[in-house]
């Protein structure tokens, strides 16, 4: 899967080209295992746009008390594009990442991936 940024997509296969023939695969699993992993959170934003402040509220009461007042202090600026909150959004959309992975890597990458 292709980084959603043309520029680092251009980098990652700048990368490969000059990365040693044993390791290129290697890489390149890893590449499109972490470009499949930002473009399941960034989607969390572009789907969700007017219920994202709910979806905040509704997270932040869900974490334990200490986690909770350190997202509050930090804001829903902020924690709008935190992994975690993202994948609350993707899952209270029933997206979840596990099944959101297996669908948009390889077989091979899939495996890859739940290995590591």
């Amino acid at each position: 899967m292709d980084h959603p940024n043309q520029q680092i997509q251009k980098n990652q296969e700048e990368f490969l080209k000059q990365c040693p023939e044993n390791e290129r695969d290697f890489h390149a699993s890893l590449f499109r295992i972490g470009n499949a992993s930002i473009i399941y959170h960034q989607r969390a934003n572009e789907q969700n746009l007017p219920k994202l402040e709910i979806y905040y509220l509704e997270w932040l009461q869900g974490l334990p008390s200490n986690i909770r007042a350190s997202m509050e202090n930090k804001g829903f600026e902020e924690c709008k594009t935190m992994l975690p909150f993202t994948r609350y959004v993707n899952e209270r959309d029933d997206i979840g990442m596990d099944e959101w992975m297996r669908n948009h890597l390889s077989e091979e990458d899939y495996k890859f991936y739940k290995e590591r």
